[in-house]
């Protein structure tokens, strides 16, 4: 902004061949001079300012005639946008006839004063003409900010999708279940998680959760959060256990108030049991090929996890028959919201479910998302969706 409060002088390029009118602009703004306010550049004609310009990167303002020899006001001001973007123009000149003022202003001039000089108008047009001038530096470092975050959250997403599994099937050797998982996040990067690993020959650990908030914070939650269960679960501690060891770990050290919703379970590939904890998660399904669904009990589950102290996360179990599986969510499936506000709701998921009870787990998965996004029909997805598909063959 202009004012005594600037750093720098504002640097303002006169151009015009009168000989005397240098010594007079010098002398009436000599106390801004003096101030540091306004610091003066002249030319005595539009090559030689252009010469300048190149030289003076940091002028701001010029304040051109129109005939002038060599080159004259009305080419110069047609030639100035390739300087700079932010530089303005103000025209001072004795020819006042429409014509000149319209061709001055369609080649990029904001401004007509007509000669002789009225000083006191023209100090007002220079410091409304600086204000502009900084209101449009401003814009383009507020660009220039906003460009590099996208550049950022571009990288982000990279990172975090390169966090989350990728590879399905993901133990194409292991003919007892078939296992698929996807996220859709509502901005460039999310807060929801999934996550499974082979404990032993027997038992296959897999995982999904909900941070609190969306975003940067909460994909950075997320990561932690999904890192620190993985390496307590590769200790082969119960499902409850690990959820009491990520709450206190994430709780001790929690000055941003989030938390994560958590199911985990371990499923026991000879018997199809499933040992499980869940940390104020919504309870999956369990679904037959023969059109069954049935909700996985979390009576016994805790509350949400990493946000308080909390005794002990209990271990729960279930049993899937060969043939059953169990679909894990999280609330952006159920809460998905419609142009009528209706929600998406777990009734639609039950009958999603038992329409393709019968589907892979990669189908499961990509067509629920695809009945979420239908049902949306176009509206903006306020949250996080992802879905876990679990079935075990026996």
């Amino acid at each position: 902004m202009s004012g005594s409060l600037s750093r720098l002088p504002h640097q303002i390029l006169v151009v015009d061949d009168e000989p005397d009118l240098e010594l007079l602009v010098r002398q009436r703004f000599r106390r801004q001079i003096r101030d540091k306010e306004f610091e003066f550049h002249f030319s005595h004609n539009g090559e030689e300012a252009l010469q300048t310009l190149a030289g003076q990167p940091s002028i701001e303002l010029v304040l051109s005639d129109i005939n002038m020899p060599v080159m004259d006001g009305l080419t110069l001001l047609g030639k100035l946008g390739d300087s700079n973007k932010s530089l303005r123009a103000v025209v001072v000149s004795a020819y006042g006839d429409m014509s000149n003022i319209r061709t001055a202003m369609n080649r990029g001039a904001i401004d007509f004063l007509i000669k002789p000089i009225d000083f006191e108008d023209l100090e007002i047009t220079i410091r409304k003409t600086l204000d502009q001038v900084a209101q449009l530096k401003q814009s383009a470092h507020t660009h220039e900010r906003l460009l590099s975050i996208q550049q950022e959250l571009g990288v982000a997403a990279r990172i975090q999708q390169s966090i989350l599994p990728r590879t399905f099937p993901p133990f194409p050797s292991r003919k007892e279940f078939d296992l698929h998982a996807a996220m859709v996040p509502a901005k460039e990067v999310g807060g929801d998680l999934f996550d499974f690993f082979l404990l032993d020959e027997h038992h296959l650990g897999f995982v999904l959760g909900d941070v609190s908030g969306k975003g940067v914070p909460a994909a950075l939650f997320m990561a932690v959060s999904r890192t620190l269960l993985r390496a307590i679960a590769l200790q082969r501690l119960s499902p409850g256990a690990c959820l009491d060891y990520l709450n206190s770990t994430l709780a001790g050290e929690n000055v941003s108030y989030m938390f994560v919703t958590m199911f985990y379970g371990i499923l026991d590939t000879r018997t199809g049991e499933i040992q499980y904890a869940v940390g104020g998660h919504n309870p999956p399904y369990i679904f037959s090929p023969g059109g069954a669904v049935r909700e996985v009990s979390t009576a016994n589950g805790g509350p949400v996890v990493g946000l308080m102290d909390y005794p002990g996360y209990e271990t729960m179990t279930c049993r899937l028959a060969p043939g059953e599986g169990i679909c894990v969510f999280t609330d952006g499936v159920t809460e998905a919201i419609n142009r009528a506000e209706d929600f998406f709701t777990e009734e639609r998921l039950e009958q999603f479910l038992a329409v393709h009870s019968t589907a892979t787990a990669e189908q499961m998965v990509k067509n629920l998302h695809a009945s979420v996004e239908a049902f949306a029909a176009g509206m903006p997805q306020a949250d996080d969706i992802t879905v876990m598909a679990l079935r075990y063959l026996g």
